[in-house]
């Protein structure tokens, strides 16, 4: 009888150890996106003042402006976290074809304003990119205890669900052809 008891008292003690686990998993996930969020929304803030600037200079690009407008608003309002990393991808390409326009235009890449803005830019775009390491290191570990033995059996009891990495646009993965950038 004791060592039934023994036995029982490890298994629950396992199965304690087990949920706390994915329960840590997931809060770690969970902390992890929100770093993102306070980076994105950094973004968000930043990039009123950077399309103001440039256009006081680029008087033909309405297009861009009116994309990225568009595309903050619906970012700044997004609930799920998969509207959220498809609007961040889409600020990202859009934001590509403004800094490229902005090649042609001599005195606003002069400017020491936007100068600065676009290095304000970049240090947030290289924060995003920390933040997205860390968040998918977050939900690698927490897939790991979601499928791993005997860890699986409880995720399902308790309904924790593998969730995705962040990943960019196909867009993005492709080389960059300085050739196709001096010649635009």
């Amino acid at each position: 009888m004791p060592i039934l008891i023994g036995l029982v008292a490890i298994l629950v003690i396992g199965a304690i150890l087990t949920y706390n686990n994915l329960v840590g998993a997931r809060n770690s996930v969970e902390n992890a996106f929100g770093t993102i969020d306070v980076m994105l929304k950094k973004r968000y803030d930043l990039l009123p003042n950077l399309v103001e600037v440039a256009k006081t200079y680029m008087k033909h690009e309405n297009e861009i402006f009116t994309n990225l407008a568009s595309l903050r608003a619906r970012a700044t309002t997004a609930t799920t976290t998969d509207e959220k990393v498809v609007l961040e991808n889409e600020i990202s390409g859009a934001m590509k074809n403004l800094m490229v326009s902005v090649e042609n235009y001599p005195e606003l890449k002069a400017s020491e304003q936007f100068t600065m803005l676009q290095r304000s830019w970049n240090e947030t775009e290289e924060q995003i990119s920390a933040a997205r390491r860390a968040y998918n290191a977050a939900v690698t570990a927490y897939n790991n205890a979601v499928e791993k033995f005997p860890s699986n059996i409880f995720a399902n009891m308790f309904g924790h669900k593998r969730k995705a990495v962040f990943v960019i646009a196909e867009t993005e993965r492709q080389n960059v052809s300085a050739k196709a950038l001096f010649n635009s």
